[in-house]
Formats: C-alpha cells, structure tokens, sequence
C-alpha cells in the first residue's frame, strides 16, 4: 500500500511543475501583493457579512447593500489580477480534470485485470 502513496506524492511533485500550476503560483503571489485587490476583497466580505446577518435575521438585505456588493463584483472581476487568477485557475483545473479521467481510467483497466497486487 506504501507504494500507491509513494505514487500520489510522486504525482503531485509532477503536477507541481507544470507550467499550468507555476502560472497559478505566479497569480496567487500577484493576488496576494495587489493592494488594491486585496482592498475590493475585504470590501466584499464586508458586504457579504451584512447581507449574511440580514438574512439570518429573516430580513431581505437593502438594495442599496445588494447594489454595492454588485458593483463590488464587477469592479472585482474587471481587475486584470483578478481575471489572472481565474485563467490561471481554470487552466489548472483543466490539468486535474485530465488526470483525474486517466485515474479514472487506471482504476477501470486495473479492476478488470485478474492479477491481485498484495498490500
């Protein structure tokens, strides 16, 4: 059973330097050192903490709350670090969604296969 884990590990090192995770990392530092992004996220959750405690109180948030967390959201999303992110993002899960299926696959050829492999 080791061996599986041996594997696992090996397989995150791997994913680990693809080009599509070091454009994460790469996005995720740039997040993280963008002042003004940093700024419009905590704004958001500000706003998401005051609709949240309206509705937990059986209230319907203000308008004027729901406006400016949907103007918040789209400042947001105008952000080219933001929108970095997201692509980076996105392409990596592509990445995971691939290896994911070929696991996938592994699994199905391996349980079809009369050879048992001790633990």
């Amino acid at each position: 059973m080791a061996g599986i884990f041996d594997m696992a590990k090996d397989l995150g090192g791997a994913l680990a330097r693809t080009d599509e995770y070091q454009a994460l990392k790469r996005a995720m530092d740039s997040v993280g050192d963008d002042r003004e992004l940093t700024e419009m996220r905590n704004r958001l959750e500000a706003l998401e903490g005051r609709i949240e405690a309206s509705l937990r109180a059986g209230q319907e948030p203000e308008d004027e709350v729901k406006q400016e967390y949907r103007d918040a959201t789209e400042e947001l999303q105008a952000m080219p670090a933001y929108q970095r992110l997201v692509a980076a993002q996105m392409n990596f899960e592509k990445v995971m969604y691939k290896v994911n299926q070929t696991v996938a696959e592994g699994i199905e050829q391996g349980a079809q296969s009369r050879i048992i492999i001790s633990s």
